[in-house]
């Protein structure tokens, strides 16, 4: 079987570009584990409470394996760019298979928790794993072509981790939801071995041990506010405070060390492209409200327009299509033309409008009135999600690959924690202000200790503060998504400032070669906006 050869190699085989389909089916069955797994998991945990205990501890469930994967995001890309990412890739989906056999042979909750932070240790490596291979192997200006396939993957995730989870649930029980991924990551694991061929590499320097160690600290604190503040703890505590202080300590302490250390692990220099910048931007606030829209449309369907709370992944549809019929066409644009500016302008201008058209639903809105908003949001959301991927491995030199799209990877997460943070806050002040307006104190007494009633407990309220309640609904979604909407202003403002830099394209022998040291083609160097 001819080799997949990475740019900078020789030219590829005459039946290369079929091996590279094949390399991609491993890479989209490896990113689908990654991003399925929590779907499949939120769906089951009910019934894992009820065999294992410890209530006390479920969000822990999540959220170390949120933690685990945001932490080692940008560590598993720098290891790639030192050596290799192959060898890389494969650890990761070891461990992520690692985590998950152990997961669903945990027999108590403690266990459950330290296994699935193994498992998003794993996750963070398959995530950026992914997207720096396809970095390697396919040149920006080719990569378009791919974009559906990726968009895909996340609308089957989304759509069908709650079905998947639920069906697997009653059937098979919830250990079978951690033992799923076993044998597709083994298929996975199989095909990577087989026709993955990328250029060895030997690492230059050292580790950056003190920089990966202050930048998990950072990381951690940053998350656990954004999973903690307003739930667990009150927002002005102590432990939110001192987890913001240690933050923003670590963070400064981290960009000192990288100033000075041979090899860091989050090169500072390729912040300096613009473009990057820019961009890294631009992906910080499509995670802000992407993640705010996921979480609170179908609690929004489900609350006042009476959907069923089982086929939840489905009142998505609309945005998923949606986004993956305009990725895929923004892919085939980009591939054939080499322009891509244009798109992140227009998905900001649609993201911007599908937010404010959200925000006029109320208790008396249809479901396919919300459809079509849905579609809008999604369409923006299309224009957006790959392209700025894209850009940011076009804006760094191919040694660098790894870092960017980690990098990438990490400030759309970390966006993802803070809209749903910062939504979550926003929706609950609305949802018992508008109570209490409606129905006085009986109405914040419902809601007092949490704003997101199960439709069991809503059926058993009295008619006047179950209408409060569904009226309350509405005002806090209006809220967050118009909030949303002025949020999203600032990535279509910055996307005007992105420069149309030339796509890196398969290239000649000598050309590559040359790239795999120098810089891709960007915005000069300390250029500003």
């Amino acid at each position: 079987m001819a080799q997949v050869q990475a740019p900078g190699a020789a030219p590829p085989q005459a039946d290369a570009p079929r091996n590279v389909r094949v390399v991609l089916l491993a890479l989209m069955i490896a990113m689908l584990l990654a991003m399925l797994d929590n779907m499949i998991v939120g769906t089951a945990m009910p019934t894992i409470v009820g065999e294992l205990g410890g209530l006390s501890h479920l969000s822990w469930v999540v959220t170390a394996y949120t933690l685990a994967t945001a932490a080692s995001t940008p560590i598993w890309g720098k290891l790639g760019d030192m050596y290799g990412r192959k060898g890389m890739f494969l650890a990761s989906i070891v461990t992520f298979l690692a985590g998950s056999a152990l997961s669903g042979m945990a027999q108590t909750m403690g266990q459950l928790i330290g296994f699935r932070a193994l498992q998003g240790l794993g996750a963070g490596g398959l995530i950026v794993g992914v997207m720096a291979i396809i970095g390697e192997l396919i040149p920006p200006r080719e990569r378009g072509k791919y974009q559906g396939m990726m968009a895909g993957v996340m609308a089957l995730a989304t759509i069908g981790g709650p079905l998947i989870g639920g069906t697997i649930t009653d059937h098979l029980g919830w250990r079978w939801s951690f033992y799923i991924n076993l044998p597709l990551g083994v298929v996975a694991l199989a095909m990577v071995t087989a026709v993955l061929h990328l250029p060895k590499k030997k690492a230059q320097g050292r580790i950056d041990y003190a920089g990966a160690v202050l930048l998990t600290v950072g990381i951690s604190a940053l998350v656990l506010i954004t999973t903690w503040g307003g739930n667990e703890y009150a927002w002005g505590s102590v432990q939110i405070v001192g987890l913001g202080v240690t933050g923003v300590a670590a963070i400064a302490a981290f960009l000192v060390v990288e100033r000075r250390v041979e090899q860091p692990v989050l090169p500072l220099h390729i912040f300096r492209s613009a473009n990057f910048t820019l961009i890294t931007l631009i992906g910080f606030f499509v995670g802000f409200v992407m993640f705010g829209a996921v979480v609170f449309l179908p609690l929004y369907q489900q609350t006042v327009q009476g959907a069923s709370a089982t086929s939840s992944g489905l009142l998505l549809l609309p945005m998923l299509l949606s986004m993956t019929a305009v990725s895929l066409i923004a892919g085939r644009v980009t591939t054939s033309t080499g322009k891509y500016k244009i798109f992140p302008i227009v998905g900001g201008a649609l993201v911007t409008t599908g937010l404010f058209l959200l925000s006029l639903m109320d208790t008396g809105t249809s479901r396919f009135t919300s459809a079509v908003y849905m579609a809008v949001l999604g369409a923006g959301l299309g224009f957006l999600m790959q392209i700025t991927m894209l850009v940011a491995q076009n804006s760094v030199a191919m040694k660098d690959i790894g870092v960017g799209s980690s990098s990438a990877t990490l400030f759309r997460t970390l966006g993802g924690s803070f809209g749903v943070a910062i939504f979550g806050a926003l929706f609950t002040h609305q949802v018992s202000e508008t109570m209490a307006a409606r129905v006085g104190a009986r109405g914040a007494a419902v809601t007092s200790s949490s704003a997101q009633l199960d439709p069991k407990s809503l059926a058993q309220l009295p008619a006047g503060i179950k209408d409060a309640y569904l009226h309350g609904v509405a005002s806090g979604t209006h809220h967050i998504f118009l909030w949303g909407a002025a949020i999203s202003l600032v990535s279509f403002v910055a996307a005007f400032f992105v420069k149309e830099v030339p796509l890196r394209g398969a290239a000649g022998p000598a050309e590559r070669s040359a790239s795999e040291d120098a810089p891709a083609p960007q915005v000069a160097v300390g250029e500003t906006v």
